[in-house]
């Protein structure tokens, strides 16, 4: 309902008003106000009455937005604890060398970005030298994320440190010679320095919130306690447009965590032009973080502008300085002060009035030079103040320039990110502004040198002081293997050998069922990180509430409805299980946390999360990347696996993809059970080979992704020597014979190839094939269609280097002349991954298509997978050899209704 002007009535006016009258009086002193001093003093007013309130506790929403300048004052600035020369040196030769390596490489064609770096340089040293914790006291220290594109400052940096050599730096981005330098922060190719990837953006902020997080996770779990580590992530304001960025604002609110510092990087360009051209990213970043309850420190202006400040009586000056695009303050930094001052010190007269007074050396100094980001003790304020705030994040807003120092080619151009060099003159241009001590005569044949003051150099020695006083050096990233986590008892798992009797199981509790097991060990079982996305009792997992716990560090504020109950919902402050919400995107950062626990703190964790296989990697394949990069270990499961075992859901929740997207990773070793044998066999080896004693030649920096169905099915007895195939990926389930079917000695046979639940089907059609066709059958069970390729590829390999190695798939296949038929639930590209290597006569069937709602009878005779289907299949290929007759094809096409 709304009033004759239309006016929505106030959420204030439904509330009880025990004093109209004074009610009556302040708004009338604001109306007052208004018409007498005018709109900019009641809004100041207004706003430090607000400001006021908030800092007397009162229980007022706060407000989202503050005037464009810096949040902490010039005159409550800390002092720098050290020498502001000497690091104003040390980023000279970090700005030169970092330029110095991307031009030098760019003649190779290999690019590189100066102009992040260039803004940032400030940003890192300081911290470098003052805050950023090593992992020498205690074996975590800070987790740093890196923005990406800075890597050439990080690299020079260390080169200055004596961590990289000369020859490194010419190899930036030429790694295949095994003496290079990856483009940007990749644990993989660089694991001595860089913990985590973060150059797929928005992936580090995600990551570095659960970080957070799971340090919090660990201490209050009583693992290891990491209290007084501190995550800071470096970021891009163009990056903050990716939605991971944001994604996870309040869950680091809610959870409190003032053990992270996010520290943007505003230097208002993105990769092709303004971040907000018409708009201003600095307070619309601030209204989003604040909004989410973070703490919020803007480091805008430099000194220079303290003095022009000052002269602002009336608050022209800031009026105008938030009124005005980014888009034109770029604008500015590229013109002269005829034009700034006849732009921008205009309209107001106040305005016009202060533009007159300054000079243009003080215009050119603040509109071109003087910004937060660019001055130490702007920064070191910032940084103190947000490990000073207690109970919520932080986040720094720091203006910059981007291209800053590197000449005018350079700073404020839309196109900076994609220029990769410098010229002779543009670099003798930023030695003479940096100071640096360069002579003509070492430009060689137009080749600009790299500079190093000297191992024994103040600088050097300043810079591995400071290092060595906060803990070692950083980045870092902790290499040391560390002791094996004892086995299981072998009970454990042989307790799936027997199969399940007359009673049906789906292999998705049999892993649940599995897990729960694992996790009662006395030595292990604490180092289980169960994760899962809200969907705990869609996969069987409630009763692991009341026993493990759900996370929360406030425990259990409140009595649960289903307190008197066996499996209520318990959380617990040193809960085990990250019950995460309907969030992929977080409970896969959990993982990627949990999965690298081992080297950013010294601690085994073993995570496994368990998710939709749809909705898994699907949504967060990117994520998988993330986690393969960092090195991180742990079993990804996707439950309700396949196009046809979740009834009546349909197209967007049918998976007959994800083990094709698994495929695409190196790191994943993708598998799909068909038996809940095959699952514990699987996690016992996943177990040894990632925390246990690798084989020689192994890769233990490896995760397994498990697909498992949500069907519940027979589970037959385990027979005997198959535990080197089930690894492998393939072995000879039954033969007709063995199944105790009757098959006469001459008759056409067959091999059935299948994984997942599609080997029930293929069960059944081995029976109808001999009792229905005369046709012998044999089933094998393939439990990973990749693994059996990535071997093949690897004898494939070999053959290059001279070494004769045959394919797994060929030694199990050898010496069977029949033909070979594979089948899964998944589309046909999955088991033909192995087609090229198999000699017998071959043909596959899958689940091809969209998915679709129906009975899972029905949906896999849609898409020809099922035992009928599978039958047909068969005798077409026996009859294409002249086996059977084309008639008997025709016949069970018409009998079965396909």
């Amino acid at each position: 309902m709304t009033d004759p002007v239309g006016k929505l009535p106030s959420q204030l006016d439904q509330l009880p008003d025990r004093d109209p009258e004074e009610t009556a009086e302040w708004a009338a002193s604001v109306d007052a106000v208004n018409e007498h001093a005018g709109t900019h003093r009641a809004e100041y007013l207004l706003r430090r009455t607000l400001q006021h309130a908030e800092d007397a506790g009162l229980a007022l929403p706060r407000l989202l937005e503050t005037d464009h300048v810096n949040t902490i004052p010039t005159s409550a600035e800390p002092v720098i604890d050290g020498d502001e020369e000497m690091e104003r040196k040390i980023t000279a030769w970090n700005r030169w060398n970092a330029a110095a390596m991307v031009t030098r490489g760019s003649k190779h064609g290999v690019g590189g970005h100066i102009a992040t770096f260039a803004s940032a340089a400030w940003l890192y040293e300081t911290g470098f030298n003052h805050f950023f914790r090593g992992k020498e006291q205690d074996g975590s220290g800070d987790q740093l994320y890196i923005q990406g594109h800075a890597s050439p400052g990080i690299y020079a940096r260390a080169f200055l440190d004596g961590r990289i050599v000369e020859q490194q730096l010419d190899n930036f981005r030429q790694e295949s010679g095994g003496n290079g330098l990856p483009s940007y922060p990749h644990p993989r190719r660089l694991p001595w320095l860089w913990e985590f990837p973060t150059v797929s953006m928005g992936l580090g902020p995600l990551s570095a919130i659960y970080q957070a997080r799971f340090n919090r996770y660990l201490t209050n779990r009583g693992i290891k306690d990491v209290s007084n580590s501190h995550v800071w992530a470096f970021l891009g304001d163009g990056e903050m447009d990716e939605p991971e960025s944001t994604a996870a604002l309040a869950l680091a609110s809610r959870e409190g965590l003032d053990n992270l510092t996010f520290v943007i990087n505003c230097n208002l360009q993105r990769l092709d032009g303004p971040v907000r051209a018409n708009f201003k990213i600095v307070q619309e970043l601030e209204a989003q973080f604040r909004g989410a309850g973070w703490n919020v420190v803007k480091s805008l202006w430099g000194n220079a502008w303290d003095e022009v400040f000052q002269l602002d009586t009336n608050g022209a000056l800031v009026r105008r300085i938030r009124e005005v695009p980014d888009a034109q303050i770029q604008t500015y930094q590229t013109r002269d002060a005829a034009y700034i001052r006849d732009h921008f010190f205009a309209g107001d007269p106040a305005l016009v009035q202060l533009g007159k007074s300054l000079s243009d050396d003080k215009i050119i100094e603040c509109f071109q030079l003087s910004r937060g980001g660019h001055e130490p003790r702007k920064v070191y304020a910032a940084y103190k103040a947000a490990l000073a705030h207690k109970g919520a994040p932080t986040v720094i807003l720091a203006q910059t320039v981007k291209g800053f120092t590197l000449g005018e080619g350079f700073a404020s151009k839309n196109a900076n990110h994609q220029m990769k060099k410098l010229t002779t003159d543009e670099f003798k241009g930023m030695r003479d502004l940096l100071e640096l001590p360069i002579k003509d005569s070492d430009f060689i044949d137009g080749q600009v040198p790299y500079g190093h003051p000297g191992a024994d150099s103040p600088e050097v020695r300043y810079l591995q002081e400071r290092r060595a006083a906060l803990g070692g050096p950083a980045p870092a990233r902790r290499t040391q293997p560390l002791p094996a986590l004892p086995a299981a008892a072998d009970k454990t798992f042989a307790a799936f050998d027997k199969g399940s009797g007359s009673q049906s199981m789906a292999t998705t509790m049999a892993f649940v069922r599995l897990a729960k097991d694992l996790m009662r060990d006395k030595t292990s079982g604490k180092r289980w990180v169960p994760i899962v996305p809200d969907e705990a009792r869609t996969f069987g997992m409630e009763s692991l509430f009341p026993s493990l716990g759900i996370y929360s560090p406030k425990g259990q504020t409140y009595e649960p409805v289903d307190r008197d109950q066996l499996m209520y919902y318990r959380e617990a402050k040193d809960g085990q299980i990250l019950n995460e919400g309907i969030t992929e995107a977080g409970s896969m950062a959990d993982f990627i946390a949990a999965a690298s626990a081992y080297s950013t703190h010294g601690e085994t964790m073993i995570p496994f999360y368990i998710f939709y296989s749809m909705f898994g990697w699907q949504r967060t394949a990117d994520q998988m990347w993330q986690l393969g990069d960092q090195l991180g270990k742990g079993f990804l499961v996707g439950a309700t696996a396949g196009r046809t075992t979740l009834t009546g859901e349909g197209l967007q929740h049918a998976d007959g993809h994800s083990p094709v997207i698994a495929a695409t990773n190196p790191a994943a070793l993708s598998y799909d059970p068909a038996f809940a044998y095959e699952v514990a066999a699987i996690v016992k080896d996943g177990l040894r080979r990632m925390y246990g004693e690798a084989a020689p030649g192994e890769d233990s920096d490896v995760f397994y992704y498990l697909t498992v169905y949500n069907e519940p099915m027979p589970q037959p007895a385990k027979p005997e020597g198959i535990d080197e195939g089930i690894v492998k990926g393939l072995y000879r389930f039954n033969t007709a014979e063995s199944a105790g079917l009757s098959v006469s000695a001459d008759a056409p046979r067959t091999q059935l190839l299948s994984s997942g639940t599609a080997i029930h089907w293929a069960l059944k059609a081995q029976r109808m094939l001999s009792e229905e066709w005369g046709v012998g059958a044999d089933v094998w069970s393939a439990t990973s269609w990749t693994e059996l390729r990535r071997d093949a590829l690897d004898a494939d390999a070999a053959l290059l280097r001279g070494e004769e190695r045959t394919p797994y798939i060929r030694q199990a296949l050898e010496g069977i002349t029949t033909p070979v038929l594979a089948v899964s639930d998944y589309m046909r590209q999955v088991p033909d991954q192995i087609a090229q290597w198999v000699e017998q006569d071959w043909t596959s069937l899958g689940a091809d298509g969209f998915g679709l709602s129906d009975t899972r009878d029905a949906a896999r005779r849609h898409f020809g997978v099922d035992a009928e289907s599978i039958v047909v299949a068969a005798l077409a290929q026996l009859a294409r050899r002249g086996e059977v007759s084309a008639a008997a094809v025709k016949e069970a096409r018409e009998k079965y209704g396909l």
